[in-house]
C-alpha cells in the first residue's frame, strides 16, 4: 500500500475521550483476565487503564477534532457520541478496582434509552446491569419481532445493510449477558441462539469463512486475497472471479441483504467485508452458547431447538 497513511494521536490539544476510554476498558478487562496468571502484567495494564481514564475525564472531548483532519471519505468513521464510552470505561475501571469514583463517573453518563445497536461506535447496551432491567428490556423490545428492527424473511434481525450480522451478533451477545443477570433468560437465550445460528448456516448457508455449509470463499479482505510471495499483489486480484488465495478461517462476513440475498464476491464490500468488530461480539456470543451447552442450559437442551424467526428455513 503505497498511498499516504498518516497516523494521528490524541493529546490535550486534540483529545478523544472515546479512544482513551475504549482503550482503558480493554486494559481493565485485560487486568482482570491476567490477574492470577501474570500479576505483574496485570498490574501494568491497570496502571495504564487508570491513566487513560484520567486523561479522558480531564480532557473530555470527542475525536471530532482529529476527524476534521481526515479526508472526507474516511471522516464518517468518527464517533457520533462520547457519553457511552465515558460510561463504559468508567464501569470497567470500577469492575477492576471497586473504587467509588469510577462508578460515580459512570452514573453521570448513563443513558436508559433503548440501544440502537452495539458496534464500534455504540456501547450503550454494555453499560446496563440487572439494576437497570427496564433499560435492557426496552432495548430488546425494539430488537425482538414486533419492534422497530425489521427482520429478513429467514429471520435475521436486520438493523443495517453494512455488517448486518455484526449488529445481530453483538445484540445476541448482549442478550446472553442479560440472561446471565436473570433477565428473561429463556427468551433471550433462545433469540440469541437463533441469530447466531443464522450466521452459522441454519437457514441454508454459512457466513463464517471456513465453517459449515457453503461458507464464503472470497471475502473482501486484502491480505487473504493476495497471492503467495514473491508474487506482488495488485488491484487485479480484487477483480478476479476466484476464491481468495488464503482462507481467512473464522471470519464473519457482513451478511445478507434485507431479503436474505448474498453474493460471495471480493468486490461486494457491502455484504462481504470482514472486520474486527464483526467478529468480536459474534465470537463472544458463540462462547456464551458453548457455556450454556456445558452447563446444560442451552435452548436446544431445554426443548427450544426451533427458531420461529427463521420463517423460510428448510
Amino acid at each position: 500500500m503505497k498511498m499516504a497513511r498518516p497516523a494521528f494521536k490524541i493529546d490535550a490539544s486534540k483529545p478523544g475521550s472515546e479512544v482513551a476510554m475504549e482503550t482503558a476498558a480493554a486494559f481493565a478487562a485485560g487486568h482482570l483476565a491476567f490477574k492470577e496468571k501474570d500479576p505483574s502484567y496485570s498490574a501494568k495494564l491497570l496502571q495504564h487503564a487508570k491513566s487513560l481514564w484520567q486523561f479522558a475525564v480531564t480532557h473530555r472531548a470527542s475525536t471530532v477534532t482529529v476527524c476534521q483532519l481526515l479526508p472526507a471519505t474516511t471522516s464518517e468513521c468518527c464517533s457520533a457520541n462520547v457519553t457511552d464510552e465515558l460510561c463504559w470505561g468508567s464501569l470497567w475501571l470500577y469492575k477492576a478496582t471497586k473504587e467509588p469514583k469510577y462508578l460515580e463517573e459512570a452514573l453521570k453518563h448513563y443513558d436508559a434509552s433503548p440501544d440502537w445497536g452495539m458496534s464500534w461506535d455504540d456501547v450503550f447496551i454494555g453499560n446496563q446491569e440487572a439494576k437497570y432491567k427496564a433499560a435492557v428490556e426496552g432495548t430488546f423490545k425494539e430488537w425482538f419481532p414486533g419492534g422497530t428492527v425489521p427482520y429478513t424473511p429467514k429471520g435475521l434481525a436486520y438493523r443495517l445493510q453494512w455488517g448486518a450480522l455484526r449488529y445481530a451478533s453483538n445484540m445476541a451477545m448482549a442478550a446472553l449477558m442479560a440472561a446471565e443477570a436473570g433477565i428473561h433468560p429463556d427468551e433471550y437465550r433462545h433469540w440469541a441462539m437463533c441469530q447466531i445460528h443464522y450466521a452459522l448456516g441454519d437457514t441454508g448457508r454459512s457466513f463464517v469463512v471456513g465453517f459449515g455449509k457453503n461458507p464464503p470463499v472470497s471475502p473482501h479482505h486484502r491480505s487473504s486475497s493476495c497471492p503467495n510471495l514473491p508474487v506482488r499483489c495488485n488491484m487485479n486480484y480484487l477483480h478476479l472471479d476466484t476464491p481468495n488465495t488464503h482462507m481467512l478461517c473464522g471470519a464473519l462476513v457482513g451478511g445478507p441483504d434485507s431479503s436474505d440475498g448474498y453474493k460471495d464476491s471480493r468486490e461486494n464490500y457491502v455484504n462481504n467485508e470482514v472486520a474486527c468488530d464483526y467478529n468480536a461480539g459474534f465470537q463472544t456470543a458463540v462462547a456464551g452458547l458453548r457455556s450454556l451447552l456445558i452447563r446444560h442450559l442451552h435452548p436446544e437442551q431445554k426443548g427450544g431447538a426451533s427458531c420461529p424467526y427463521h420463517g423460510a428455513a428448510p
